[in-house]
């Protein structure tokens, strides 16, 4: 080849090598790029899929219980239980079959040795199919307990106990001239309670308020209450025999021989403070009653009453639910993603399912608490587990509202084989915690400690309804360490504090190929800080980003705005420490309409603190659930959410 002709081939050939890799290179950069720009949302993940119900049935679903043979059965709160044949939808639309009626009010359901057991309003009852023909022609009565007729007294269950006993719980009453106080008004009511296979009750643990939520985690009772009376915010607690978890209602019982529990009222009455007050012979609501501004905490009662149980995990209300429901462990081997052992459990009141794991500490459980999957149709009040791993959800919202788009339903939730970028799990250690993930962590973004924010708080232990957040802190993040496979980091805070309920919020956090986490906030309840070594300042690293600050131009005065634009994140914490996002979301309607919608309304900020303080209901005839009067609400911080609400009109 002539030495010109092969000189322009080697030259064309660099050429187009140089190009190549530019573009690979360029390729890469742009990947990167589009990495750090991912979003991902819940259903990427977690399908919902809606179970089709046929026309003629209302399936307000009170309990849930997967058949050996593959059926699903659900209990209604109108009193049927139904089977659902093929309840996957593989070979066709489901089918369904009246097992049984007539029973009042079933809010729980359990399959057991060839039978379904049903909690009804006053009793737990065996139906049991003796025939073959798919249908209960046998109910029989296990054990039957007293009710006063009160509209509140909901009973729960069952759950099997380790020995072959059936856990129920009862909720409290409420008074009659106090209305907003709980009461128990037959024996056992506020109980949790066992109930022998042979028909005989067992008193178990005192001091449910509205106990909707039992599980059974390795043998062990559990159950999850609802903010209230005694209770600042829901809950997962741990019940042990003859536990007291807070409510005096069931105190009045305790004088009973079968009792295991020996506090009584007047003992806590005289430790903390019940403001039952009269004035012109009308009780006074305790919210109405002046008191010091030194409230009890849990903790602080525990030390004088130590039958007092504290709970394991906190649920902040209206951030991790408002009506917290039914608990159930990961048992699917893996088939439901990469949870399997963990703890989900329900909402009836945001629609929607979080996710806990549980540590043990010297003794006692403790452990943390992540937002899962909310979009459901209506309130999840029950859940179990289907043949294909897939996660059955029952539904309802008579008479307490709820987020979502009708009444009551069946849906089931199923995992599409990709893994989310998630925290697995949050650990307490001697100097902070250790939160491990789903996925590689970016190393770089992981070091950088502008990655982490978070705060502790606590609640109040008072007969008032609910409980702010009180106490708050923020947390001094001094470094992390990230682990050689980058699954895990350390966190070292300074300021930790035992038995209050600390928030992590990860945002800045994201997966080696980009992914942010999909959900950035745990919540862990600290009972025991862990023993063990702590991590030397050798060990850690405390990276934070430079900024410059701009110099100010000459002879340049910048002048407030009369009112000042408030950001969301700003006003994110006020929202949830006065419980606004209990019923409203930013752009959805929950069990109120969403603060876009508010905004919609073109109302002034003056107007809104007054309906913050006085609302009105007649002005949003649509939803079922009234607002009630927010008089605790700090001026300085209504005026902040209606600020912010106002900007979303021009949004």
């Amino acid at each position: 080849m002539h030495k010109t002709m092969q000189t322009r081939i080697n030259i064309f050939i660099k050429k187009e090598f140089i190009s190549s890799l530019m573009f690979s290179v360029l390729l890469l950069m742009f990947d990167q790029a589009a990495a750090q720009r991912k979003t991902t949302v819940e259903d990427d993940y977690y399908k919902i899929i809606t179970i089709p119900v046929p026309e003629g049935i209302l399936l307000e679903a009170g309990g849930v219980a997967a058949m050996p043979d593959g059926r699903m059965a659900v209990a209604t709160r109108r009193g049927d239980v139904w089977t659902i044949e093929n309840p996957n939808g593989v070979d066709g639309n489901p089918k369904f079959t009246l097992f049984a009626s007539g029973l009042h009010e079933a809010l729980g359901l359990l399959y057991h040795n060839g039978s379904l057991y049903s909690a009804q309003r006053g009793e737990l009852t065996k139906l049991t199919d003796k025939n073959g023909d798919g249908k209960a022609d046998s109910y029989e009565t296990v054990y039957a307990w007293p009710i006063s007729g009160h509209y509140h007294e909901y009973s729960y269950g069952p759950k099997l106990g380790s020995d072959g006993s059936f856990f129920v719980s009862g909720n409290v009453a409420f008074g009659d001239q106090e209305w907003w106080r709980g009461e128990s008004r037959t024996p056992w009511r506020g109980w949790t309670f066992k109930i022998h296979p042979e028909g005989k009750l067992e008193p178990w643990a005192a001091g449910v308020r509205s106990p909707c939520g039992l599980g059974v985690v390795d043998g062990e009772f559990f159950y999850t209450d609802n903010q209230g009376d005694w209770v600042g915010t829901g809950g997962v607690w741990h019940l042990e025999k003859g536990d007291f978890v807070g409510h005096p209602g069931a105190l009045k019982w305790t004088s009973l021989p079968e009792s295991p529990l020996k506090l009584s009222t007047e003992q806590l009455y005289a430790r903390v403070s019940a403001r039952q007050i009269k004035k012109d012979g009308q009780y006074i609501k305790p919210s109405n009653v002046e008191q010091e501004e030194n409230p009890d905490f849990l903790y602080q009662v525990k030390k004088d009453i130590p039958q007092l149980k504290l709970p394991a995990v906190w649920l902040p209300h209206g951030v991790l639910g408002i009506s917290n429901s039914e608990i159930i462990t990961d048992e699917t081997k893996g088939n439901f993603g990469p949870f399997a052992g963990q703890l989900f459990v329900g909402d009836q009141g945001q629609s929607k399912i979080m996710r806990v794991v549980l540590e043990k500490v010297d003794g006692a459980y403790q452990g943390v608490a992540f937002d899962f999957r909310q979009g459901f149709q209506s309130g999840v009040l029950r859940m179990n587990w289907g043949t294909d791993g897939s996660m059955f959800v029952g539904e309802t919202n008579r008479g307490w509202g709820s987020a979502g788009t009708t009444n009551s339903g069946l849906q089931r939730l199923s995992w599409t084989g990709k893994i989310p970028m998630e925290m697995l799990t949050v650990k307490s250690m001697s100097d902070g915690f250790e939160v491990e993930f789903t996925h590689p962590v970016d190393k770089v973004l992981a070091e950088d400690l502008s990655s982490y924010s978070g705060r502790s708080y606590i609640y109040k232990y008072h007969p008032v309804y609910g409980s702010p957040t009180v106490n708050e802190e923020s947390l001094v993040i001094r470094g992390v360490k990230v682990s050689a496979d980058r699954l895990k980091v350390r966190i070292v805070i300074d300021n930790l504090r035992q038995y209050y309920l600390h928030e992590l919020n990860l945002s800045g956090i994201r997966s080696e190929d980009g992914l942010p986490l999909l959900h950035s906030n745990a919540y862990y309840t600290l009972n025991k800080i862990a023993a063990g070594e702590k991590l030397s300042p050798g060990e850690i690293t405390g990276k934070r980003p430079t900024t410059t600050v701009p110099k100010k131009a000459a002879g340049v005065t910048k002048t407030a705005s009369v009112t000042k634009a408030v950001s969301y994140a700003e006003v994110e914490p006020l929202l949830v420490k006065n419980t606004c996002t209990a019923c409203h979301n930013v752009s959805k309607r929950q069990v109120g309409p969403s603060f876009s919608d508010i905004a919609r309304r073109n109302y002034s900020v003056e107007r809104i603190i007054q309906l913050i303080y006085n609302p009105e209901p007649k002005n949003w005839p649509e939803y079922a659930t009234p607002m009630a009067p927010m008089p605790q609400v700090p001026k300085a911080e209504a005026m902040k959410i209606a600020t912010w609400i106002t900007g979303l009109s021009a949004k």
